[in-house]
């Protein structure tokens, strides 16, 4: 069963030293395009994350977002160094001062240039159990977003087998109207050659090939065959398992082929007015699959 890409989950957990919340955001994308807004002290585990997050959201653009709180701890998590803070601050401001523009916000410039604040959180054993709570938090939030890509995968098939379906029947339309167009270009070009048949001579050898080229031309039932091959393809690909989000827009392309090309070949008013209908529903199939996972 296909996924949808996107998705949402979200996870906590708390006790009287920690509380921690975890919220996981996904949209479609050709790739993984993954953003991470973590406390400081968790800088250093990103890699650690993207792995995680990879390792069942596959692709997306997904957002992560963490929040950590230790209510045991009365001191900062990180440690100013005030003076280094004041010399930022001062150059920044004469270089301001010095071409005449506003300094801004100065503030958050100085707070935020290197070393002024540093990571101050406990040994390394407690920032490892600390780590250890925090994953798996992150990973009860991905594995939420993950079932809601599950639920949503299952409604965007119930929706592409429709838009399927709609194809499909408008191929058996195409099909009854074939034998009709058939019959009328006969007749049309008896119509038209009929008087000059009978005036003039002719190669009836010459004729009768020009004829089968021009039937050639206008048989269109090796599109139907490989149309109808595609639309079951289509929703085979739709119960497997496996990520079929790719697969299934390359397979619209050739299904958007087979109808075009039906539609110049055909000539005929009452195919038009199906393949106009086919094409509509394709359209909305192109836009949905690119939502699948």
């Amino acid at each position: 069963m296909i996924k949808s890409m996107t998705g949402f989950g979200n996870a906590g957990w708390e006790d009287d030293n920690f509380m921690i919340h975890v919220e996981v955001k996904s949209l479609n994308s050709k790739f993984l395009d993954l953003s991470i807004r973590s406390p400081r002290q968790f800088s250093d585990k990103e890699l650690e994350i993207r792995n995680l997050v990879q390792s069942i959201l596959e692709r997306g653009k997904v957002t992560v977002s963490i929040e950590f709180l230790s209510k045991s701890s009365v001191e900062l998590p990180v440690q100013i160094n005030e003076e280094l803070f004041k010399a930022f601050y001062s150059k920044f401001k004469a270089l301001a001062d010095g071409v005449n523009e506003d300094p801004g916000d100065l503030f958050k410039l100085a707070l935020q240039a290197p070393n002024v604040m540093v990571n101050t959180s406990s040994d390394q054993s407690n920032a490892e159990e600390e780590w250890g709570l925090v994953k798996n938090v992150i990973e009860e939030a991905v594995k939420k977003c993950d079932s809601f890509r599950t639920d949503e995968g299952a409604t965007l098939s119930e929706k592409l087998q429709e838009n399927i379906s709609s194809i499909a029947a408008g191929l058996e339309k195409v099909k009854a109207e074939e034998g009709n167009r058939k019959e009328k270009i006969k007749q049309k070009i008896r119509g038209h050659f009929q008087e000059w048949l009978d005036e003039n001579s002719f190669d009836a050898n010459r004729f009768e090939q020009e004829l089968i080229y021009y039937f050639e031309k206008l048989d269109i039932n090796e599109e139907l065959v490989r149309l109808d091959t595609h639309l079951k393809y289509f929703v085979k690909c739709l119960k497997e398992e496996n990520s079929q989000g790719k697969k299934l827009g390359f397979i619209s392309q050739e299904i958007g082929r087979e109808i075009n090309t039906i539609g110049s070949k055909a000539n005929d008013a009452g195919i038009q007015r199906h393949v106009i209908l086919m094409k509509d529903e394709l359209e909305k199939i192109k836009e949905q699959s690119m939502n699948v996972l």
